[in-house]
């Protein structure tokens, strides 16, 4: 039976919904988990300085395949090993961050999904200020550890000139963290925040909603549960979808193609939501 190493920044509870859509992707190709392929699932709960030591402990495993969740994932499982197939799911640009060497022919032991995270950090930007338009500064909640930083704050950098504000910069590398951010940002009235896609983040919508609420801070978050959870509104790919790609890429591997024969894909089922309620007890118009 084949073995497919799951390596993530995050938790296994939090990665329920990632490996449930990756394993409706297996499925499409004829793979179910304990009947002809076994998962082994290796979380670093949000401390990305395990990723390496986790990502080495598959390769000694000799798993068959590895799926990268996010960009600190995936470059550890590719500083691991360069003969084991990995299959990633990044919300950068693979090709400008070197993990492949084009999307049509990515090289190597690698291939995945490419989850426009990055790519729409300006639109979440705009549709941030659009609600807030009187806001002169906009906030950026990061993990100063994580390898996503870096990027999306470059990003986010480029649009905060063309949209004429300030780009102020809040880390947060754990929870309690988190509460001091949304605490400093509440003092300053009307500031509206960008929150990193980082797992740190991505995995705790409701305490992000809590937060926002408690501090009434207008806040975007790159998924929808974030929306549904009670924050001001969401703007970004559909996970469910995506992993559900990075499953069939896997599958398609297990059964003997090789990554460089596999290209790149792109989620770009995008989703934007808005909450309402949120909206209304914060005073923002949303609908004019």
């Amino acid at each position: 039976m084949p073995v497919l190493g799951f390596l993530s920044p995050g938790s296994l509870e939090a990665d329920t919904k990632r490996m449930s859509a990756a394993r409706r992707g297996l499925a499409e190709i004829g793979y179910v988990e304990g009947r002809n392929v076994a998962i082994e699932y290796r979380g670093a709960q949000h401390q990305h300085d395990r990723l390496p030591a986790l990502a080495a402990d598959l390769v000694r495993r000799r798993v068959d395949l590895i799926v990268g969740v996010s960009y600190p994932g995936t470059l550890a499982a590719k500083a691991a090993t360069n003969t084991i197939p990995i299959v990633f799911a990044v919300g950068v640009d693979p090709v400008h961050r070197g993990l492949v060497a084009s999307l049509d022919r990515p090289g190597g032991n690698m291939t995945g999904t490419y989850i426009l995270n990055t790519a729409v950090m300006r639109k979440r930007a705009q549709l941030l200020l659009e609600a807030v338009p009187t806001a002169r500064v906009v906030g950026f909640l990061a993990n100063p550890k994580s390898a996503t930083t870096e990027p999306e704050a470059d990003e986010l950098r480029q649009a905060a000139r063309a949209l004429g504000v300030e780009l102020r910069l809040l880390n947060a590398a754990d929870e309690s963290e988190i509460d001091t951010a949304f605490a400093t940002l509440a003092k300053e009235r009307s500031v509206p925040l960008v929150v990193s896609t980082d797992n740190l983040f991505t995995d705790r919508p409701v305490r992000l909603a809590t937060l926002a609420a408690r501090h009434a801070v207008p806040v975007i978050h790159a998924y929808r549960e974030f929306a549904a959870a009670g924050g001001l509104m969401s703007y970004g790919t559909d996970l469910a979808d995506a992993y559900r790609l990075v499953g069939a890429q896997a599958g398609r591997i297990l059964k003997g193609a090789k990554p460089d024969d596999l290209a790149v894909q792109l989620a770009v089922k995008l989703e934007m939501a808005i909450n309402l309620k949120t909206a209304k007890a914060l005073g923002l118009n949303v609908c004019g």
